[in-house]
């Protein structure tokens, strides 16, 4: 998946963004739907799915490799495997991502192994799957590690009950996964509850998997003997959402978020309104705006329904036009303030530090992690030549593009195409002086 890894954007700034801008299905959700389709041999239909998506062309490639028919009808993606043709995923696929781990449930229920490379994706810190690993272990599955890739052979997934040391995404969904076909009960507790893995029981429950939710964060998923064809739409996507809300804010413009949801916005609305930003809930969308000067906030990241870590990165840069002194402490990644080197050569005034600027429970604490940053505001940004170094802060560097003085040229244009359709048509659309170029 090499198309446009020498490409990047151009961006005249000072522009406020104005008009109407329509999210795409989340490519969260899509990718892991996408993988659990393989559950079955029946044909599946995804409706409202972020086809242009790289993430989700990277995992359809995938599963087109282990004997999935996938075929794009505008926003819906129809797929059946009626055969698994190979338990072994490319490496040259499998490793753009972190997607492939996911796969270890379906490949051994179709095939009783599965080869999967160890996975690779954004730079925001170490990410181990540990947590997937000791999760398929205690369903009955016995892993080896040689090389890049995982080895895992199972005869017959067995229910186990699994506690989460911390309430993993990606370890949830494999789980959940893994546990549909497995023979018996499985309990999983402190599981993640995002929306995204709500939008995935439901899926799955429509092919006839039994899945319970508690309010305590558990999950009981009690195994079945076979799942059936299903149609479903795809949720928005609420870290697009969120993206488009920052820059339209923080460019003093207006901006109307068409399939923006409430429900899985809720923390980060509280915040806008926090700040003084404004925003109007309307049935199809929400729309966000500026009408005066914006004020500083203290910012905690946290799973579900905490403040979203994916949300930091555009939160920090609307921040950087606030009157005040802001503080931002990330509880989820340890490296996720790797981008924030480049806004300083654009003129922003932010401080990292290693301590835990915040009140709740971090796993950071008493580390060497610069994990806390302090912004302070308002101030002038200015062009720069930057390179992206992860999905969530590329958008970020767009919006500090749009916010800038000057001509500013944003590299990796491929870690944003990951999770944004046609993006620089959209920031066109609202009025961004923005062109794509290769470098």
């Amino acid at each position: 998946m090499t198309e446009n890894i020498k490409a990047g954007f151009l961006i005249n700034g000072g522009n406020p963004l104005y008009g109407s801008v329509k999210v795409s299905g989340a490519k969260n959700s899509a990718t892991k739907l996408l993988v659990a389709s393989l559950l079955t041999n029946e044909k599946c239909l995804l409706h409202n799915s972020p086809n242009k998506i790289a993430d989700l062309t990277i995992t359809s490639r995938i599963c087109q490799k282990l004997g999935s028919n996938v075929e794009i009808d505008n926003d819906t993606l129809i797929t059946s495997t009626p055969h698994v043709v190979s338990s072994h995923v490319p490496f040259e696929l499998g490793n753009l991502n972190r997607i492939a781990i996911l796969l270890a449930g379906p490949l051994l229920h179709r095939t009783g192994k599965a080869e999967i490379p160890i996975p690779g994706g954004c730079r925001i810190g170490n990410r181990p799957v540990n947590f997937h690993i000791e999760a398929l272990e205690k369903l009955g599955c016995t892993v080896t590690e040689q090389g890049e890739y995982y080895y895992i052979e199972a005869d017959q997934l067995k229910g186990a009950n699994i506690n989460l040391p911390y309430p993993s995404v990606g370890a949830t969904e494999n789980i959940i996964i893994s546990s549909c076909l497995a023979k018996g009960r499985t309990i999983l507790t402190n599981a993640a509850i995002e929306p995204e893995i709500i939008d995935l029981i439901k899926f799955l429950q429509k092919m006839g998997a039994i899945i319970e939710i508690s309010t305590d964060r558990r999950i009981t998923i009690e195994g079945v003997e076979k799942l059936y064809s299903v149609e479903h739409s795809v949720i928005p996507d609420r870290n697009q959402a969120a993206s488009f809300a920052c820059a339209g804010i923080a460019s003093k413009g207006d901006v109307f978020i068409e399939n923006a949801i409430q429900d899985d916005l809720i923390t980060f609305l509280n915040s806008i309104r926090r700040i003084g930003g404004n925003y109007e809930v309307k049935d199809n969308g929400i729309r966000f705006y500026y009408t005066d000067e914006l004020k500083s906030i203290a910012v905690e990241t946290n799973v579900h329904p905490g403040f979203m870590t994916d949300w930091q990165q555009p939160f920090v840069i609307m921040m950087t036009q606030a009157r005040g002194v802001s503080i931002f402490h990330e509880t989820v990644y340890e490296d996720r303030f790797g981008y924030i080197k480049a806004l300083k050569q654009m003129g922003a005034d932010i401080e990292l530090y290693n301590s835990c600027l915040g009140g709740g429970h971090c796993r950071f604490a008493n580390s060497n992690y610069y994990h806390s940053a302090v912004v302070k505001g308002a101030v002038k940004l200015h062009s720069a030549e930057i390179e992206v170094p992860d999905l969530r802060a590329g958008f970020s560097y767009l919006i500090a593009g749009v916010i800038a003085s000057g001509e500013s040229h944003i590299k990796g244009a491929y870690y944003i195409d990951r999770g944004y359709e046609q993006i620089d048509e959209k920031l066109r659309h609202l009025g961004a002086d923005i062109k794509r170029t290769n470098y």
